[in-house]
Formats: structure tokens, sequence, C-alpha cells
């Protein structure tokens, strides 16, 4: 394994040295990952015969339930955990080099919205401390360090202070961002109705069991209107990914470079295209999971559009829900 390959992704040129490099890195994992190895085999599938990423098998994100999907002979920095939703098991994903998933988030931030020292950010999440094992909760404890603005920071408990600190820094020309939880953004817009307009408010989830389950575009409908904001921005990401995608609005979502998205057949999950406007499962090339497994079939339904773009619809019925938003207690 070349130690300065994982690296090489961040810079890839096109679709076609994307496509290089996910087939050299296929070749890694089915060799060295042994429970992706056995997926593969178990298949009936022959991995030195695969030579286009739409032939390359797909292991379903709930292996991360149950197995150390990692390359073998490795030691771990971390280990990142799913939030627990109720009578379900955790996905744990195992992270061999923690510098690789910060210079992950922090290139695809820096793709789509510039250089965080920018920016105020201000997070609807529980603290690092209260959440060691969350990738979100590092994710944007990275962003905040890099943020460099006074005011950045968790604001889980103090809503009164977020809004004030929030026109504090729009009063000075800063610009500013909100991450949060769906279910804390809805409970905050429902109850202080606060203007920040001007702010980019962006949401990580849908209410996770915590409050009625309402559409993404109900969700952004409410919260434009009692935060007069124009558009709400997503962020999609999960505990078995080192990447995100990202929406400016209308729940369109769109990858960086070093990750990709296809879509499965839902009669036929071996069947996969990226061709644009088919619906059907998603599945998710993440380049950055060097050291675990790159292609995951999520439990997400969703389709792909002809700009490169893809929407998030909804979950397969035998899919757990993600539980990010139980964070938010």
């Amino acid at each position: 394994m070349t130690d300065d390959f994982p690296d090489h992704i961040f810079e890839l040129p096109n679709s076609s040295a994307f496509s290089a490099a996910a087939l050299r890195i296929f070749r890694i994992q089915s060799g060295g990952n042994p429970v992706y190895r056995q997926f593969i085999l178990s298949l009936g599938k022959n991995a030195d015969r695969i030579e286009n990423i739409s032939d390359i098998p797909f292991i379903p994100a709930e292996f991360f339930k149950s197995h150390t999907v990692a390359i073998e002979k490795l030691t771990f920095e971390a280990i990142f955990e799913s939030s627990r939703t109720t009578g379900t098991d955790p996905g744990r994903h195992f992270v061999h080099d923690l510098k690789l998933y910060e210079r992950s988030f922090l290139a695809s931030f820096r793709h789509f919205y510039g250089e965080p020292s920018g920016y105020m950010i201000a997070a609807l999440l529980p603290s690092y401390s209260e959440r060691q094992n969350s990738s979100l909760i590092y994710m944007m404890r990275g962003l905040i360090s890099e943020s460099r603005y006074k005011l950045s920071g968790f604001y889980n408990e103090n809503p009164e202070d977020l809004i004030r600190n929030i026109h504090m820094a729009k009063a000075s020309g800063q610009k500013t961002i909100l991450l949060g939880v769906s279910f804390a953004l809805l409970d905050l817009a429902e109850k202080y109705s606060p203007d920040l307009s001007g702010t980019i408010v962006m949401e990580t989830g849908g209410m996770k069991g915590r409050r009625k389950e309402i559409t993404r575009e109900e969700l952004h409908e409410i919260l434009k209107l009692k935060l007069n904001v124009t558009e709400i921005h997503s962020e999609y990401g999960m505990t078995e990914l080192l990447s995100q995608a990202y929406s400016k609005g209308n729940g369109m979502f769109y990858c960086p470079p070093w990750m990709k998205v296809l879509i499965r057949d839902p009669q036929d999950p071996m069947t996969v295209t990226a061709e644009p406007g088919i619906a059907g499962g998603i599945n998710i090339i993440d380049l950055a999971n060097f050291y675990s497994c790159s292609f995951i079939a999520t439990g997400d339904f969703g389709k792909l559009y002809d700009d490169g773009g893809f929407t998030v619809s909804g979950r397969f019925d035998n899919s757990d829900i993600r539980g990010c938003n139980l964070m938010a207690e």
C-alpha cells in the first residue's frame, strides 16, 4: 500500500482520474479488507475481473453495525459511532487516520463555501466533549477551530446567546453559518422565530424519532418562514463515510470531486448506474474511506440529475433510521 496515495484523491482532475483511483482503491480493499473480501466472494464475484466502477460490489452500510470494516492489521486512532435509535445497534467506523478525515471535511467545506476562517460558525449540536465518538461533532469541532472567530462554537444549551451573537457578527460584517440537527433548528424556529436573514442555515437530517416526521420540503418551508431566510442548506453525511455532500437549497446535493453517487435498482441491488433521471437506492463511492471501504450501499432512496446533483427522497423500509438528532438531547 502506497502511504501517500490517499492524499492524491483530493487532486483528481477529472472523472477518468476518479474512476482510475476508485478501481485502484477497490483492488487494495478487496484484497486487504477481510470483511469486504468475504462479501465479494459471497456474491460469487471475481475482483480481478472488475474493470468498471459500476460493477464494483457495494457493501451495505448495515455491515458497520456488526463487523470491523477495515483493512486488516491496522491500528485505529478513533472509532466513530452513529447515534443510537431505540432497539438498534449503532454503526461503527474504525478510523485509521484522522488526518485523512480532517483533510476531507475541510477540503469539502472549502470546495462549496470557501475558507472556514471567513465565517462565524455556530452549531446547534452537543459539544465535542459530550459525544467524543461522533464524526459529525468531530467535523464541527474542526470547522469551528478553523473559523478562528471568537463567537464561533456550540450553542446547544444557549439559544438566546446564539441569536444575539449571530446578530452581533452580522452587524460587524462577518459572514455567519448555523448548522444543526433538524429537530433543534425547528425548536429554535418555533420558540424564538429569530431573524437570521443573511445567515447560511444548514440542517443535517430529519426528526429521527424525536418529533413527528415531516418531509425535507415541509421542514425547509417552516425554517425559511420562521428564520427569514431564502434557502435552507443541507449536509449529507453518515458515520460510514469520511466525506460529505452539500445542498445550497431545494434539497439538491452535490459531491466533492473525490465522492460519487450511483443509483442501484431497488429490485436488483447488483444493477448500478450513474445515468441521470433514474431513481433508486443510493450507493456512494467515498475515496476518503481509503482504510475501510469506499463502496457503500446506503439505505437512502434518491435520484441523480443531469448536472451531477442528487436528491434524497426517503429511506427503504428495512433500513434503520439514522439517529443524529438524538444527539440534541
